[in-house]
C-alpha cells in the first residue's frame, strides 16, 4: 500500500510538470490493462475516448509549452489544472490498488502543486545557472515527465 501512496504523489508531480502527460499515461495504462479501473468510478479513464482525448491534449501541451505566450504553470488557472489532473491521476492509481480514491486524489493534488512550483524553480535555476535557452531545459523536462509517468503507471 505504501508504494501506491508514494506513486500517487509521484503521478501528481508529473501533472505539476506537464498537466496532461499524467492523465494521458494513466488512461493508456488503464486501456492496456496495466491499471485495473474496472468497477471503479474512474473506469472511463481506460476508454478509447479518454486515451484519444488525453493523448491529443498532452501532445498539444508539449507544443504549447514551447511558445513564448504560454502562461506560467504557477498562474491560478494552470496551477488549478495541475492540482485537478494530479488528483484525478492519484485517485486512479489508488483505485487500481483498491485503496482510498479520496486519499489518492489528495496526494495526487499535493504532488501537482509540488511539481508545479518545484519544476518552475528548477527550470528557472537551470536556465540561469547554465546560461542556456529555456527550450533546452523544457525538452528535457518533457522527457523526464514522460519517463516518470511511464515508470509509475507500469508498476
Amino acid at each position: 500500500m505504501n508504494y501506491v501512496l508514494a506513486f500517487a504523489v509521484g503521478i501528481g508531480i508529473v501533472a505539476g510538470l506537464r498537466s496532461l502527460t499524467a492523465p494521458a499515461a494513466v488512461s493508456w495504462a488503464a486501456h492496456v490493462g496495466w491499471l485495473n479501473l474496472h468497477g471503479s468510478p474512474l473506469a472511463f479513464m481506460g476508454s478509447t475516448w479518454a486515451v484519444a482525448i488525453f493523448s491529443l491534449l498532452a501532445v498539444g501541451e508539449l507544443v504549447a509549452d514551447l511558445l513564448p505566450k504560454t502562461p506560467s504553470r504557477t498562474a491560478p488557472v494552470p496551477l488549478l489544472a495541475r492540482l485537478l489532473m494530479g488528483g484525478l491521476c492519484g485517485a486512479c492509481l489508488c483505485a487500481s490498488a483498491h485503496q482510498s480514491l479520496l486519499l489518492g486524489a489528495l496526494l495526487g493534488g499535493l504532488g501537482g502543486v509540488i511539481g508545479a512550483f518545484g519544476g518552475y524553480k528548477i527550470r528557472q535555476s537551470l536556465v540561469t545557472t547554465l546560461n542556456i535557452k529555456d527550450i533546452f531545459v523544457a525538452l528535457v523536462e518533457d522527457l523526464i515527465a514522460i519517463g516518470v509517468a511511464f515508470f509509475l503507471v507500469s508498476r
